[in-house]
């Protein structure tokens, strides 16, 4: 199995090469929050382009842990790091955001501001990630595994904006595979799958489902019922999400 694992990985780092010179850059950027999935990118980065890779750390209003791991990461796999903190940034364009549109009482509910709030801190995020790969001329690299992808558990022009996407095939029991077989270390290993997004959050809770009921019906595999209409669910109205915006037709 390991020895499997190491040839896939090693045509992922040989496709990772493939992109920088075909696309004339000279090298490749990932965010790397302390998850497994943007662990599993900087380790691939790192083998494709031991010279020319960053890992970008981007605290913002964040759990001290997510820094921590994040931290273990570059450390482990040797990346260079640049740490940009966007709580500041993010506090006072949100206050302003928020406050305008409460003078003009054009507040809906609380559920849609703490996700504005959320997904502004994606879209941060990745400005600064091309903003730093722009100056490099880096290719942004996504962190998107397989099970993300189909039910569009990413945030839209947030850490959906990338360049390319080196695990969106593998699945969510793969990545954690791989991630055994490049030494990412133990602690982002036993951490359960969280966006960050507030205090308390997940991803399984989130969605209502497994990451395993994920990968188990896109292997197509029996799982029940409600996980289905749940996970069908969502691949249905994020379809938007894996296609170019629309336009009306000539």
């Amino acid at each position: 199995m390991k020895k499997h694992i190491e040839k896939d990985i090693d045509k992922v780092v040989q496709w990772l090469r493939k992109m920088v010179n075909e696309s004339g850059t000279k090298g490749l950027i990932v965010g790397v929050s302390g998850g497994i999935d943007s662990a599993v990118v900087a380790y691939l980065i790192k083998k494709a382009c031991p010279h020319n890779s960053i890992g970008v750390i981007l605290p913002c209003k964040s759990n001290p842990k997510d820094k921590e791991d994040a931290l273990a990461v570059v450390n482990g796999c040797g990346i260079d790091s640049v740490e940009v903190d966007l709580t500041s940034v993010h506090e006072s364009l949100f206050d302003q955001i928020t406050n305008k549109l409460v003078d003009k009482d054009l507040i809906d509910d609380e559920t849609s501001v703490r996700l504005s709030d959320a997904n502004l801190r994606a879209r941060l995020r990745m400005s600064t990630i091309y903003a730093i790969g722009n100056t490099k001329n880096y290719l942004v690299v996504g962190t998107d595994n397989a099970a993300e992808v189909y039910t569009g558990y990413f945030t839209k022009y947030g850490d959906g904006g990338v360049d390319i996407l080196p695990i969106a095939n593998l699945l969510k029991r793969d990545v954690y595979e791989w991630a055994r077989v490049l030494g990412v270390p133990q602690s982002v290993l036993d951490r359960a799958p969280s966006a960050g997004l507030w205090e308390g959050q997940t991803d399984e809770k989130e969605m209502g489902t497994t990451y395993d009921m994920i990968d188990d019906l896109i292997e197509g595999k029996e799982i029940p019922q409600k996980d289905r209409e749940v996970i069908e669910n969502l691949h249905k109205k994020t379809d938007h999400k894996r296609k170019m915006p629309p336009a009306p037709e000539k």
